[in-house]
């Protein structure tokens, strides 16, 4: 009974130093509110808008077909759909009541207006890298639009992770709120380069890993990830096979930042709305710095992936009649496509990742690169979804993944199944 009764109290005990730990881990770097008044200015304004379009922050809080930052489009997570907040001044559903202070709290430390704990759907570990000032210039910024009065609709997570106590418990673990700190051993440009992917940039929001509980392995994983909720895969940009970029030329790397293509490659998919939304309004010498940053990341591969499928060579055969069908047009016979316009097949690394998930998804949807000043009229590929069987879709993967001396990672072949299990994928 006492020897119970100890290991009972040792439990609560146990308990109450967590809870303890927990609760003090919530309350990391916070700042007193200021003593002197906020105030804006028309430089303030300028500065807050070139840096919301830094962030890409109307790409998410801006709902199809909705008013520009006035919130209400889901963002879908493997814990169910966030939908985004309302940004506009609007007095009742929007910032309208904040306080710089309060704005400040919400970038910096995840904190609502009320106090409450925001979900990591808002990527407050990137953003918490924001020095105030810049916090203040967005801040500004967004006080200077149009009030909508548009309610935020209500998150559809499931249960535990809709509550405030599993949001405590997951920000305990992985966050530690931190702004920007340069690199005494990197140059200026570097550093700005690291301050704008790192942060408002938020660039490993898609292409880090992520544990089971949504967690990335730090500020400079950019290891690469599936974006399950969306059907994409975000490449590694530490892997030559997949979407590094430490080879390329510095120009040629801004050139796809600015306009989503160069000699290389086109921007499709999640990178094509962040391309066009925000790194073509960013100034030379922001990209350059972005780029300086990029390419120096650390460079590894991934373990070579052991094909555990037999080979289907009867879907390559029927592949080799439907992409001479369908593709070969425009895409050339051997898969060297036209320069400028058609990108080429043959030793394309998007067509050979081990997940052959952005190649399906191409096929089935389309792929549309995106309008920019510097292109401002993109050629796009149709979608043959409803053109081709499962089958059939297999079976063009299959090919173009084996065809003139392509070596994909791992399993080269595309099953039937593989198309199926990607319709599943949300459409937005």
């Amino acid at each position: 009974m006492k020897l119970r009764t100890k290991l009972l109290g040792a439990l609560v005990a146990g308990l109450l130093l967590a809870a303890l730990a927990v609760q003090r881990l919530n309350h990391l770097d916070e700042s007193a509110p200021r003593s002197t008044p906020f105030q804006s200015s028309p430089a303030l304004i300028e500065r807050g808008a070139y840096l919301a379009r830094a962030g890409n922050c109307m790409g998410c809080h801006t709902a199809r077909g909705g008013a520009e930052y006035a919130g209400g489009r889901a963002i879908p997570t493997p814990f169910g759909s966030v939908f985004t907040s309302n940004l506009t001044p609007d007095a009742e559903t929007g910032l309208g009541r904040w306080s710089a202070d309060e704005f400040w709290a919400a970038l910096h430390n995840g904190r609502g207006r009320d106090g409450r704990l925001l979900t990591p759907a808002f990527p407050y570990d990137n953003y918490a890298l924001v020095t105030r000032k810049d916090a203040d210039a967005l801040f500004a910024y967004l006080q200077s639009l149009p009030a909508v009065a548009q309610p935020r609709r209500e998150h559809e997570l499931r249960f535990p992770y809709n509550t405030q106590a599993a949001l405590a418990v997951w920000r305990a673990l992985y966050f530690r709120p931190a702004v920007f700190q340069p690199d005494a051993q990197r140059t200026a440009e570097w550093n700005r380069g690291a301050y704008l992917s790192q942060g408002l940039g938020h660039c490993n929001a898609c292409h880090a890993s992520r544990n089971s509980l949504g967690a990335t392995g730090g500020l400079n994983d950019f290891s690469g990830g599936m974006l399950d909720a969306l059907g994409w895969y975000a490449p590694s940009l530490h892997d030559a096979a997949e979407g590094s970029v430490a080879s390329w030329s510095a120009p040629a790397l801004q050139q796809w930042l600015r306009s989503g293509r160069n000699d290389q490659a086109s921007a499709l998919g999640p990178m094509s709305e962040v391309i066009r939304g925000s790194t073509q309004h960013l100034s030379d010498a922001d990209l350059a710095a972005m780029a300086v940053y990029l390419q120096t990341l650390p460079q590894h591969s991934k373990p070579a992936a052991v094909p555990e499928r037999r080979a289907e060579f009867k879907l390559r055969e029927q592949g080799t009649q439907l992409y001479a069908d369908h593709c070969a047009s425009c895409h050339g016979e051997q898969g060297r496509g036209v320069a400028g316009i058609y990108p080429a097949l043959a030793g394309n690394r998007a067509l050979l990742m081990a997940n052959p998930a952005n190649l399906l998804r191409i096929i089935q949807r389309g792929g549309f690169a995106p309008s920019t000043v510097g292109n401002p009229r993109p050629f796009g590929m149709p979608p043959f979804a409803g053109v081709l069987s499962d089958t059939e879709l297999a079976a063009v993967a299959s090919y173009v993944r084996t065809a003139w001396g392509n070596q994909p990672q791992g399993a080269p072949d595309v099953r039937p199944l593989d198309v199926l299990q990607s319709k599943d994928q949300r459409v937005d």
